[in-house]
């Protein structure tokens, strides 16, 4: 079963190319592409390993 997340900005974030990578400090954290909005960590790394087939 795919993860999904709807973003505050309205996005469905489910597939690596909906996340962006922000590396500061020991650990990266992830936006919504669209927005800018942080996703929660677990959820972000969840859906970091889905691609679209």
């Amino acid at each position: 079963m795919a993860t999904t997340h709807r973003c505050t900005c309205g996005a469905l974030l489910q597939f690596n190319q909906d996340l962006e990578k922000e590396s500061a400090g020991v650990s990266p954290t992830w936006k919504c592409r669209e927005c800018g909005t942080p996703v929660p960590g677990m959820t972000a790394e969840r859906i970091r390993h889905q691609h679209p087939s």
